[in-house]
């Protein structure tokens, strides 16, 4: 069985996102999507709340492809994160060159610290390489209308999020 690793915070889960989890189905068996717990950059929502949206909006998405789709939170560091799960392959998102420099970097120390696994970059579909969480949040927060970057319950969530 193929496992893939589609790590990253989904504060919130764009369609971006939703866009490399559908294609990333296409690669493998089992799709885990690894929720970071990451204090430092403050999240909007909780961790629940994030996995919550990422098993509402990707696991019809698996449904439909015959992948199977597993939320999995983890605080590890990635490539532990990748054995946790058994994954062989960790699938990144790519929406611009500066995302491939930093993404890089990071391959280069995942394969000092575990070259078994392997790195695979999706680039973002045209039309959602725009689309960064911490600008629809933005977005949002100053009232604006961010229903052409996520789902309508996502969009729904900010607006609770933000009106409260």
């Amino acid at each position: 069985m193929r496992v893939g690793l589609y790590p990253g915070t989904f504060d919130p889960v764009t369609h971006g996102h939703i866009d490399i989890i559908r294609r990333a189905c296409s690669l493998v068996d089992r799709l885990v999507i690894g929720v970071a717990i990451n204090r430092d950059k403050g999240p909007l929502f909780t961790l629940e709340e994030r996995v919550a949206m990422i098993e509402a909006e990707a696991i019809p998405n698996g449904a439909a492809t015959g992948c199977e789709i597993v939320v999995h939170p983890f605080e590890n560091l990635l490539i532990d994160c990748a054995r946790d799960v058994g994954a062989g392959i960790i699938i990144r998102g790519l929406r611009a060159v500066a995302d491939f420099e930093y993404e890089y970097q990071m391959v280069g120390m995942n394969r000092v610290l575990d070259n078994s696994i392997e790195t695979v970059f999706l680039m973002a579909e045209a039309q959602h390489q725009a689309i960064a969480s911490k600008l629809v949040k933005e977005i949002a927060r100053l009232g604006g209308d961010v229903s052409k970057f996520v789902t309508p319950a996502v969009n729904t969530a900010l607006r609770a999020r933000f009106d409260a």
